[in-house]
């Protein structure tokens, strides 16, 4: 069984890890708000994502390409308008910490609804497929694969959100408030054009 979770592990972070756009997203994301609600958000959007590549295994690469791209889309759109309308001048720590709950919902959204059928999810139902033809396959097998997936896939999160949190400081005293909004929501765009033109293949 241990066996089963890590090759899952390691099969789904490396092929997240290598040119993954959600790594940037989540990245920009920490730049934005605290790594903590960041973290929370994006941990239940991997687990529900994992959980739908395993039960539908690999169906999922072949929904509508427009569907995928139409949805990518409007996620990056609400995630650019969120940073956006955030305001400029920092606000005190405890005003701060109300936030949190929004911080949290912008991460899963920026998470959940896009990048379906992406590499990470094609190689959890490829792992889910593969182990559960295999012989003295049990039943548990699949929670095995979703728990390695969904650990891989918050691994990379809290990679993205540790590294985005250390540079809030420096991007803060470094460049003016403007400056900031204008750059994550241009990256916001960018990231969201990039993805909407692979999903419907000309990436």
């Amino acid at each position: 069984m241990l066996a089963v979770f890590f090759a899952t592990y390691a099969a789904v972070f490396l092929a997240e890890i290598a040119g993954d756009k959600l790594l940037y997203t989540t990245g920009v994301l920490s730049a934005r708000y605290r790594p903590l609600p960041i973290m929370v958000g994006v941990t239940i959007a991997f687990m529900a994502k994992m959980a739908v590549a395993v039960v539908i295994g690999e169906r999922i690469a072949h929904l509508p390409p427009l569907l995928v791209a139409g949805v990518t889309a409007a996620s990056f759109i609400g995630v650019a308008i969120t940073v956006w309308r955030k305001p400029m001048v920092a606000k005190a720590r405890r005003k701060e910490d109300h936030t949190a709950g929004k911080a949290a919902l912008v991460s899963f959204a920026a998470i959940f609804f896009s990048e379906w059928g992406d590499v990470g999810q094609v190689t959890a139902a490829t792992m889910a497929a593969k182990f559960m033809a295999e012989p003295g396959a049990t039943a548990s097998w699949p929670y095995i694969v979703w728990g390695g997936a969904v650990l891989a896939m918050v691994t990379k999160g809290g990679l993205a959100a540790s590294i985005g949190a250390g540079a809030r400081k420096w991007i803060e005293k470094t460049f003016s408030p403007k400056v900031i909004r204008y750059g994550g929501v241009g990256l916001l765009v960018l990231l969201g054009i990039m993805s909407v033109l692979e999903t419907l293949g000309f990436g």
